[in-house]
């Protein structure tokens, strides 16, 4: 099922496919298509075989806000299996591009795990007259789920990323001056495009029954909690945020929406906090329903934001975009999203940041959400991100 050869050939490796179910390249890949303008770029977009039978798609090419699906099978080989699926899409890519005699294809790969076998797939490309562009994603070789020999992997596996691709495009201006501090030897060109986030607002109301059922379920009560959604991974910091907030004199609650079922660190942490004799803190489960999460941001106190670890994080773009007040950890990765709608807090000193802006008068609150919103406005939609990537694509000068 190939199409008409169109002005230029753009294939997407390195997500779990599209339509998209969870996680931020999915959602990414899931934009870019959705968002398309220029219609002479044809996206094909690599999918392992069981993300998109969720969607009750079985055949092998398939159609996706104009993107053609290919279906890829993937063993079950534990952590290799990304890898082995990075390589199968990007063969069955190249042998697509070959079939339909594309005209220098860009073959764009969502982060660095397969670097120690891209230079002889590089080759491949070359031959077809193809590019190979590279999303560096975060620091994958810093975050705690790793084994020491695993993090060795992906830092080498980066190296050779970097070492091979055309061109890099970073979701973080910090990921793109690590590239160029460690691999400068390489002389390696990158392009900084951010990550994107959905900016309308929830249609959900006050009486909506879900809303009612959720917040009665749960215990909480519209703008009397501070909020965290994300991974329960150390890297996020949550034992900072839980101990900061239990020292706090809050009378507010502090809700947490991340899946802890089976996950030693929170067992770990209940027992060195005690958070579970603390009733102000709610561990809530997930919640997969966009609109009601969307609703449950917009109503918070303020979104607490750890994370360390990566670049963009879509979360906290969510946050920024529609919590009115957001108290984000020190790092660099942060302050470049957050800018001056943001409050900042050391992990040492959470507990009066928290105590300070619950002094803060509605003025203070309101200029801090028009800051944060502006900001998210001025760089972070999808349709920006969706415009610099098809300029990139189609090489139109800015």
């Amino acid at each position: 099922m190939m199409e008409e050869r169109m002005a230029k050939t753009v294939y997407i490796i390195g997500s779990k496919g599209i339509p998209a179910k969870y996680g931020g390249f999915e959602t990414f890949v899931e934009k870019l298509t959705e968002f398309q303008k220029d219609k002479d770029i044809q996206y094909y977009v690599a999918c392992m075989r069981e993300n998109s039978a969720k969607s009750g798609i079985t055949e092998d090419f398939f159609e996706h806000n104009g993107a053609i699906c290919f279906n890829i099978d993937v063993p079950n080989i534990g952590p290799a299996r990304a890898i082995s699926y990075d390589i199968a899409a990007l063969n069955k890519a190249i042998e697509i591009a070959k079939t339909n005699r594309d005209e220098a294809p860009i073959f764009y790969i969502l982060a660095c795990r397969i670097g120690p076998f891209i230079s002889s797939i590089k080759r491949k490309i070359k031959a077809l007259g193809g590019t190979l562009m590279v999303n560096p994603d975060g620091h994958e070789w810093l975050r705690a789920k790793w084994s020491l020999p695993v993090r060795k992997y992906w830092k080498y596996s980066e190296r050779l990323m970097v070492k091979h691709a055309d061109l890099l495009i970073c979701d973080s201006k910090n990921i793109e001056k690590y590239i160029h501090k460690d691999y400068n030897r390489y002389q390696p060109k990158t392009t900084y495009i951010a990550y994107g986030t959905d900016t309308t607002r929830s249609q959900l109301t006050f009486s909506d029954e879900k809303v009612r059922s959720w917040y009665g379920e749960k215990n909480i009560r519209e703008n009397e909690y501070y909020l965290v959604v994300g991974r329960f991974v150390p890297e996020n910091n949550y034992e900072a945020m839980i101990r900061g907030f239990m020292k706090s004199s809050s009378k507010k609650d502090f809700v947490l929406i991340t899946n802890v079922e089976q996950n030693k660190f929170y067992e770990k942490l209940r027992q060195e906090t005690s958070f579970d004799k603390d009733p102000r803190v709610k561990f809530v489960g997930t919640v997969y329903d966009q609109e009601l999460l969307k609703y449950i941001r917009e109503h918070a106190f303020a979104y607490l934001h750890g994370h360390e670890v990566g670049g963009t994080n879509p979360s906290l773009l969510e946050a920024l975009s529609s919590t009115k007040l957001n108290l984000l950890l020190d790092v660099g990765f942060n302050r470049e999203v957050g800018e001056a709608g943001a409050v900042y807090w050391r992990k040492d000193e959470l507990t009066r940041v928290i105590e300070e802006v619950e002094r803060f008068d509605e003025d203070a609150v309101s200029e801090l959400d028009e800051k944060s919103s502006q900001r998210i406005a001025n760089a972070f939609t999808w349709e920006k991100i969706v415009k610099s990537y098809e300029r990139i694509f189609t090489k139109e000068k800015k």
